[in-house]
């Protein structure tokens, strides 16, 4: 089934709705700093903290040095107290920016959302009024220009221009119609022109606008394996670094420097990867974010996590590798038929066929036929996935006379169980059209006396400008390319040569489709593909990555796990970059926080141990001015880093097409050595700063 961009007229003087990707703040804009801080002290509950272990362990220090500054105050125990608390706080603060951006976006689908009123169709084709919240699967309702559609359905009667912009922000309007993949209407959404008949397919509060909401505000993220496997290391870090701290006190009370509560609780949040900790709420809830931002919405983030990790995508020829808008350009009949009787005998065959392709066929064959025949008892044929044809069958003196256009292998096979005779020349002219890049339709009809091939019909397509290049560009991430294609061999090979990708699958059906994914899932290997028709649902549901175009049909939506606001099949390429910039994202931060621990040693550990053991101070290699102050520092640092740190998580390190070599290579060299230097830098200065503060110099 071909996949095509929605017909989108221009409509000049139209203001553009606001979107919710359009309202999205600055990564650290005051505004939104202000707003999310409530959210961030809320946060401070111990059960909320509890699903971050690391951060919970810096509250639980912070109320420890809280109760010895009340017990016994001093500057110090004060200064390390508040900076414990800004060190949570700023934790907090990162995963509410995080959050307060996707909050904003669901306040404008909020308002979007309208309680319809809804004329609902009764069996004997009678209308009555009800409420929107009262319509349940099955129902047929009827809507027309001005209303708002009350549900998510499919259109099963006309065609409309729907006014989309509260759902994907483009200000002109869609065409929505019966057949076809361009069906699928969105509750919330406003008809303005014409009449259309929708069934509904979704459940009161289970609306796709409703599903759009939990998803963008947060409330349906759940933490992905990833992040998951990454939070039990980080606990474990910080069980190792709270034994280790635990046991230090008695060793120093032997040796005769015996520390206080507040210097241990100090060296345990330094060692403790706090900074990863921060952040890594955050730069999951930024990774859906930047999905958003892109009209993409991603059901869960699991999705989002294994689309870094894609290793094969499947694309889809049409809308995808090429424009999409094939048309029918030439009706080349075989010898001995004229061309007249092709071009009626094509028309016929292609009036029961909603995709573009047959519409452009009937548009092409009219300005050739003189008279069209009467198809009062006719049987339409509509073009399917499977069979790959369409056609007609009237009745005729002595019999019915069927009529067939389709995929050249499809109709000469079917043209041969009728025992028709294949002229040699069709054959070579369909491999001319496909050596061409195009497509060719074969024409056949059966009858009383007999079956017989009536010619060809050519079909133009052409490939995006740059998709080369961006092939390139995924060859070089190191994932390999697969075109979907239902067009022959010879016409699949010609459009993959010239688009540059590494492999094809022509004359494509549902089945192949789902067992290529299954082939490659089997060899170990993430598979990505998109698809916007009902029988590209099941092959959407077993790719790890499955992104449905919203203008498809309610089923290929609901087996996905993303949808594509703007059903542009090349997202998909971006949607790959936007899931390896989460995983960059998160190792790099990763990196950084281990690494720049390094530099809390040099700072708490002379500082502590100096005076009993005076060898140490060759360890104070930064030359820090006294040990309350080169503790102080570290402390402060620990928490300042965070703040820092926020935009790099919520934008995400910039991503380049590399090898997973030169990916670690770079990582290990920005962040790694940078995560070593930056902290003897900040600590350095902090310190010259502190050593002027009376009860810590």
């Amino acid at each position: 089934m071909s996949t095509t961009t929605p017909v989108r007229p221009t409509t000049e003087g139209t203001p553009e709705a606001p979107h919710p990707q359009r309202l999205a703040a600055g990564l650290l804009d005051p505004a939104l700093l202000l707003t999310s801080l409530p959210d961030a002290l809320r946060k401070l509950d111990p059960r909320v903290m509890a699903r971050n272990p690391v951060m919970l362990v810096v509250e639980v220090g912070s109320v420890v040095t809280t109760a010895i500054a009340l017990t016994d105050p001093s500057v110090f125990a004060w200064v390390i107290t508040a900076w414990l608390w800004l060190t949570v706080v700023f934790a907090n603060l990162a995963e509410a920016v995080a959050e307060g951006r996707g909050k904003a976006q669901a306040d404008t689908l909020r308002a979007a959302r309208t309680e319809a009123v809804a004329r609902r169709l009764a069996p004997d084709g009678t209308s009555e009024e009800v409420a929107g919240t009262d319509l349940r699967v099955g129902d047929r309702v009827v809507v027309e220009a001005g209303q708002v559609i009350p549900g998510d359905g499919d259109v099963v009667e006309g065609v409309a221009s729907v006014d989309e912009s509260a759902i994907t922000g483009e200000s002109a309007p869609v065409i929505r119609e019966s057949g076809g993949d361009r069906s699928a209407v969105t509750g919330g959404t406003r008809v303005l022109s014409d009449r259309i008949v929708v069934r509904i397919t979704s459940k009161p509060g289970e609306t796709f606008l409703d599903r759009m909401i939990a998803l963008v505000e947060g409330a349906a993220r759940q933490k992905t394996p990833n992040e998951i496997a990454l939070n039990i290391l980080l606990a474990s870090l910080t069980i190792v670094f709270l034994l280790a701290v635990v046991t230090l006190q008695p060793l120093a009370a032997y040796s005769g420097a015996k520390q206080s509560l507040v210097i241990l609780v100090a060296l345990l949040v330094c060692l403790i990867p706090t900074t990863i900790g921060a952040l890594l709420s955050a730069i999951g809830i930024a990774g859906m974010d930047r999905l958003v931002q892109r009209n993409v919405l991603a059901m869960s983030g699991r999705a989002v996590e294994a689309a870094g990790d894609v290793s094969t995508l499947l694309l889809d020829k049409t809308g995808t590798i090429t424009l999409g808008d094939r048309q029918a350009s030439e009706l080349l009949p075989v010898h001995g038929v004229r061309g007249e009787e092709l071009a009626a005998a094509a028309l016929l065959a292609s009036l029961a066929d909603e995709t573009p392709e047959g519409r452009s066929i009937v548009t092409l064959a009219r300005q050739a036929v003189q008279q069209e025949e009467a198809l009062s008892s006719s049987t339409f044929v509509p073009f399917t996935a499977q069979t790959r044809m369409s056609g007609v069958d009237l009745p005729v003196a002595g019999g019915t006379r069927e009529v067939r256009k389709g995929a050249s292998a499809a109709v000469i096979s079917w043209a041969r169980e009728r025992h028709a005779v294949i002229p040699a020349e069709v054959g070579g002219t369909v491999d001319a059209i496909a050596a061409a890049g195009g497509t060719p339709l074969v024409v056949a009809e059966s009858g009383p006396a007999g079956a017989r091939i009536l010619g060809v019909v050519h079909l133009k397509d052409v490939v995006k400008p740059g998709m080369r290049a961006r092939f390139d560009e995924l060859r070089a991430m190191g994932i390999r390319t697969v075109m979907i294609t239902g067009d022959n061999p010879l016409t699949a090979a010609s459009i993959a040569a010239e688009a540059g990708v590494d492999d094809f699958l022509a004359e494509a059906t549902p089945e192949d489709k789902m067992a290529l994914i299954k082939r490659e899932q089997q060899g170990g290997k993430l598979v990505a593909m998109t698809g916007d028709g009902t029988n590209d649902a099941p092959a959407l549901a077993q790719a790890d990555v499955g992104v449905a175009m919203n203008t498809g049909t309610s089923a290929a939506k609901e087996a996905g796990n993303m949808v594509d606001l703007d059903s542009d099949p090349t997202k998909l390429i971006e949607i790959v970059e936007i899931g390896k910039q989460l995983l960059i994202t998160r190792g790099a931060l990763t990196t950084f926080s281990l690494a720049n621990d390094i530099a809390k040693y040099f700072a708490i550990l002379p500082a502590m141990f100096a005076a009993r053991f005076p060898g140490l101070d060759r360890l104070n290699v930064m030359q820090l001015h006294s040990p309350e102050s080169a503790i102080t520092s570290a402390v402060v640092f620990n928490a300042l880093v965070i703040i820092a740190l926020i935009p790099l998580a919520l934008r995400g390190v910039r991503y380049r097409p590399s090898s997973a070599s030169a990916l670690l290579q770079r990582n290990l060299l920005v962040f790694g050595v940078g995560g070593v230097i930056a902290p003897f830098v900040g600590i350095k200065l902090l310190d010259l700063l502190l050593q002027y503060l009376p009860g810590i110099a």
